[in-house]
């Protein structure tokens, strides 16, 4: 059965069929699906967030990186670094003052949202106990990750977070 509409006026307007309500109710749910469609597929393909590759994995290695920090906190290590926009200076003392010496300097940045944007940078030694790691490093928050290492075993890290302006 069809329904007249009809105006305050009292004059008749096109009448609601089944098909009208149909069209209008594939017509709306056919714009939520597509709107749904594109906004799934641009947060899936645009975020390359970072994420934990295997967070079992993680677990067991907890326990090391405890004994490895309480390791380092008895070295009692002096590290301070100065970022800039175009490079990294790194400077790193012993317990008793004295400018490290006999170990290798890794530094990376990794960006706290992005791991496409992550950058390492090759430190050389320009005196001993200090290193300078150039780069191009764009403005923004950035996690400065600096490892010293002796002999192939990393002895010192430090992850702080950074802005470069």
């Amino acid at each position: 059965m069809a329904y007249d509409a009809t105006d305050a006026a009292g004059t008749a307007g096109r009448p609601i069929t089944g098909r009208t309500v149909l069209a209008i109710f594939l017509g709306f749910f056919g714009i939520v699906f597509a709107a749904n469609f594109f906004l799934v597929r641009a947060a899936v393909t645009s975020f390359g967030g970072v994420e934990t590759e295997s967070s079992y994995k993680a677990g067991l290695d907890f326990r090391r990186d405890s004994e490895a920090a309480a390791a380092q906190a008895r070295l009692r290590w002096q590290v301070d670094a100065h970022v800039e926009p175009s490079r990294v200076v790194v400077s790193a003392r012993d317990a008793m003052g004295l400018p490290l010496a006999g170990v290798d300097l890794a530094v990376e940045l990794h960006h706290p949202t992005n791991r496409k944007l992550d950058m390492v940078l090759t430190p050389s030694e320009v005196t001993e106990g200090q290193w300078t790691a150039r780069g191009d490093i764009p403005p923004g928050q950035w996690e400065l990750v600096i490892d010293f290492t002796r002999g192939g075993e990393r002895v010192y890290r430090s992850m702080n977070r950074i802005v470069v302006h």
